[in-house]
């Protein structure tokens, strides 16, 4: 598990908001186009498309875990 800010990882990847190294599809969101209104990033969870909002580009979030 590393930890990173929204701003650093590409488009489409998947993230977890806390800790986790076998997160559940609730767990894990997918990083999402960049608001310039907003100035945030659009992100969505993995199991529900339509939950989504915007999230700091300086948010805290894990990667690199098994999924």
């Amino acid at each position: 598990m590393k930890q990173t800010t929204i701003k650093q990882i590409k488009l489409g990847d998947y993230f977890t908001m806390k800790p986790t190294d076998e997160p559940t599809e609730n767990q894990v969101w997918v990083k999402g186009e960049y608001d310039r209104s907003e100035r945030a990033y659009w992100c969505y969870r993995f199991a529900d498309v339509n939950s989504g909002r915007l999230i700091k580009a300086s948010k805290v979030v894990y990667v690199e875990f098994y999924f």
